[in-house]
């Protein structure tokens, strides 16, 4: 496995195997571009002199286009189950839809004055408000379509909160949650699901859009308004305040309910919305709003599964009822106690230093740039880095990477006003309000108290005892004293216990009788999602694999456009702008979606029962998962994440309210005043937690990264000075850090020191030197196919019913055989002479099978 560690290395002083990391990684999924580093722009400073300031402002330029700004601020993140509640609803609409508000206005108040004169619907009282409710909903059910679209434009007017008759976005919120409570309870979203239901089946609708050669916001406008009603309903009411009223909790209870357990129909509303999914993949019906469905379809997932405090929640509850001890601590509180570390040097920044030191002008020293670096800003709890040497005999190679910290190459000038600026950044308070020690409690497995065992048996006695944990006979003191240490921080987590219980209900179906499943909402989901869940990921993905930055346009790719692109082209400029903003947000909304449905699917299933989690994890690795992530980051993720791609002016629900001012291309390129971008910074950190669900104490998925050369990917990523990032990425470093060979552990010091200040500890986790027993080559294909085998058994034992089982009671009455009541054709009748002619006398009888049976 050394092989890829060697890969990478370069002769010293030339960036020492930094070349390729800056690079992208070589053969790293994603479209090739310029990048500082690639080998045949690379400088050779020793032989050429000559060439060192064109090869100097080469490298500079690379860098302003693929790297962005090296000195990036720490980004004040604060992750979640979701944005604001405003910034959700906003994400609704396109800003292509913005006529479409004045026209659902126009709609209600067309009708409602014909109603009811001379008033207006903020001076109702509820029995007024709810018996025009009821007109309107008896407005669904005429057969006219053009009726039926403008009463669901007037019931969407009322979910959006009736902003024609309020001042300020504070009052449009107020009253779009109150008359969504009010609809709910009145029964338009089961009216609403009909109507969904209705257009599903449309064939008409979809030969349509399938003849055009170009689709648009006109082919959708029917799902785009019962979708919308929808999602407001669900947002509206998921979101709690402390302000709710009694009857507005129970309303929210009911209403989790009736979307977590099916009541009218076999199947729960999520599938409905992932057919959908697959439906809008296949190509049979590409006018489906993708966006609209797929922002329903998480919030529904994220009101009736929980969110990640939820999960936290039920997580103690199932340990308590399982026996086992308490978590050791909050993660969710740990994580947001972290500090952001800065990033690791680049090769380009090493090469720039090391010409500066070459030319004889400026004499300046390592030593003179000392005040400038940050050493210290890895050490997050104002502990020694155990990485960092002070003194002068280090390896030259290391030395450039230690001391060469990301301002090596500015001049006097950006020094001092980098210094200047300091105190002003990091208050000297920040250092003390952190605790010393590590940030994790560490964990040790019982695998892993087996094998130390099982060496150290080996070691000094010559043999070894099996699954005994307990004899310590002929073992030295300091062994005891370890296996004591191992045993107080053993964890067993809840996934241990189910495949244990998994194992002995196969060992012994008769003895342990049925399991018994408790019905949660999780559990019937995985059971009406089972047998298309392959399909539902492969669509999820496809989706994502369109909407990704790093996607090229391709002719066979799916067009997830359909309801951004208005009926008629841009003709100005300014118009240009707006949509090419409008399409990128669009995208950006969707990878935001499918990241966080994807990371709750995962987690809730892998609560509920781990063979379920498995399931989910194989068939997205197997529809390349791993790689897709991978070629998503393998871009300039400071750009993407610090993206200004909206509109604040146009955003719901300040453009309903506030007069517009007129836009100009210069306050478009302009954009907000934001630091970063809330959804892009949330789908990234998303998409690496999926992949370490998906790659943890997986020998053959951590491969995958290696393969694809996922380190130098990764590691750009840390130039991101977020907390909760930067340890993701962390974590999917650590994992692979024994095959990457010595010779990039020994030029990415300051790496493996933010890995082990911010990842936890496994105790004879030998992550670091690559000398563990499990990294054997050979065992990767059959641990996938052990794995795959144990999820069908699962599968097969819960959710199969078969008809005729070898353990099912056997009826040996002749009466009582005879006597049932079998289920015939309608037309058996008519051919019950000829099956008999058949079946029956023209058939011999063989005696002597019967004989044999015997």
């Amino acid at each position: 496995m050394g092989g890829a560690g060697r890969g990478r290395a370069r002769p010293p002083r030339a960036g020492g195997g930094r070349g390729m990391e800056a690079a992208g990684g070589g053969g790293a999924p994603g479209p090739a571009r310029a990048r500082p580093g690639q080998p045949q722009t690379q400088p050779q400073p020793q032989t050429q002199p000559q060439a060192q300031p064109k090869g100097r402002e080469l490298f500079r330029s690379q860098r302003k286009e693929s790297e962005g700004s090296v000195d990036c601020p720490n980004l004040e993140f604060e992750y979640g189950d979701a944005d604001g509640h405003g910034a959700e609803l906003a994400e609704l609409y396109s800003y292509t839809e913005e006529p479409e508000l004045s026209l659902n206005r126009r709609c209600f108040e067309e009708d409602f004055h014909t109603q009811v004169p001379g008033r207006r619907w903020l001076e109702l009282d509820r029995a007024q408000q709810k018996a025009y409710v009821m007109r309107l909903l008896d407005g669904l059910e005429v057969v006219s379509r053009d009726k039926r679209l403008r009463a669901a434009r007037a019931i969407l007017y009322l979910a959006q909160g009736v902003f024609g008759d309020c001042d300020n976005e504070g009052d449009v919120l107020h009253w779009a949650r109150h008359n969504s409570f009010l609809l709910y309870q009145l029964g338009t979203f089961s009216a609403f699901l009909e109507l969904l239901n209705m257009e599903i089946e449309n064939s008409q609708a979809c030969s349509s859009a399938l003849r055009k050669p170009a689709i648009s916001l006109a082919d959708s406008t029917e799902l785009r308004v019962l979708l919308s009603v929808m999602y407001l309903l669900v947002e509206n009411i998921r979101v709690e305040q402390e302000t709710d009223p009694p009857e507005w909790k129970t309303c929210r209870e009911t209403f989790r309910m009736e979307l977590s357990f099916p009541v009218h129909s076999e199947e729960p509303f999520a599938l409905l919305l992932f057919t959908m999914v697959t439906k809008f993949c296949s190509g049979h019906a590409p006018h489906f709003p993708m966006k609209k469905v797929l922002l329903l379809l998480w919030k529904v997932l994220l009101f009736t599964l929980g969110g990640f405090e939820a999960l936290q929640a039920m997580k103690v509850r199932r340990r308590e009822e399982l026996g086992l001890p308490a978590l050791p601590e909050d993660s969710i509180q740990v994580v947001r106690g972290m500090r952001a570390a800065s990033p690791p040097t680049y090769a380009i920044e090493l090469l720039e230093q090391q010409q500066q030191q070459q030319q004889p002008p400026p004499k300046r020293s390592h030593r003179s740039r000392r005040p400038l670096m940050k050493q210290d800003s890895l050490d997050i709890y104002n502990e020694r880095d155990p990485f960092k040497n002070d003194e002068g005999g280090v390896d030259e190679e290391e030395s450039d990477e230690v001391d060469g910290g990301l301002e090596g190459e500015l001049d006097l000038l950006e020094r001092d006003a980098i210094l200047a600026a300091a105190p002003a950044q990091r208050p000297p308070l920040e250092r003390v309000s952190f605790p010393k020690g590590l940030p994790w409690a560490p964990k040790v497995r019982q695998k892993d108290i087996d094998h130390f065992l099982e060496a150290s048996r080996n070691k000094f006695i010559g043999f070894t005892l099996g699954q005994d944990t307990e004899t310590l006979i002929g073992l030295p003191r300091p062994i005891h004293e370890s296996v004591k240490t191992l045993k107080q921080h053993k964890y067993v987590s809840i996934s241990d216990v189910q495949i244990k219980n998994e194992e002995e209900l196969e060992k012994c179906p008769m003895s342990l009788g049925e399991e018994e499943v408790q019905e949660t909402p999780c559990e019937v989901l995985y059971r009406a999602m089972l047998y298309n869940l392959p399909q539902y990921m492969i669509a999820l993905l496809k989706i994502l694999l369109a909407a990704a930055p790093t996607s090229k346009a391709k002719t066979d790719s799916i067009n997830i456009l359909a309801d951004v692109l208005p009926e008629e082209m841009p003709i100005t400029v300014l118009q240009s702008m707006k949509l090419g903003m409008d399409v990128n947000r669009h995208k950006e909304i969707i990878v935001k979606s499918i990241s966080a449905l994807l990371l709750l699917l995962l987690k809730h299933f892998k609560l509920n029962h781990i063979y379920q989690f498995e399931y989910v994890s194989q068939h997205l690795v197997f529809a390349n998962c791993i790689p897709l992530i991978l070629k998503f980051f393998n871009q300039n993720i400071m750009s993407y994440i610090t993206a200004k791609n909206s509109i604040s002016v146009l955003d719901y629900p300040h453009c309903t309210v506030c007069d517009l001012p007129e836009l100009t291309a210069e306050s478009l390129e302009a954009g907000d005043n934001n630091q970063f971008c809330w959804r892009n910074l949330f789908s990234c950190i998303n998409l690496l937690r999926i992949l370490n669900k998906l790659t943890k104490w997986k020998h053959s998925r951590t491969m995958m990264l290696v393969v694809f050369k996922s380190a130098p990917i990764l590691k750009r990523a840390l130039k991101v000075k977020q907390a909760m990032m930067q340890l993701y990425v962390l974590k999917l470093l650590k994992i692979q850090t024994k095959y990457l060979g010595r010779q990039w552990r020994k030029s990415n010091m300051k790496t493996m020191s933010a890995i082990y200040q911010k990842v936890r500890h496994r105790m004879n986790d030998d992550w670091a030197y690559g000398n563990d027993i499990d990294a054997r080559p050979w065992d990767f294909q059959a641990e996938e196919c052990t794995l795959r085998a144990n999820i069908e058994a699962f599968n097969s034992r819960r959710y199969d019913k078969p008809q005729d089982s070898e353990f099912a009671p056997v009826d040996n009455c002749l009466q009582s055989v005879l006597g049932q009541r079998l289920e015939l054709p309608e037309d058996f009748h008519y051919s019950y002479e000829l099956w008999l002619e058949r079946e029956v006398f023209s058939q011999p009888i063989r005696w002597e099978e019967l004989l044999h049976c015997q």
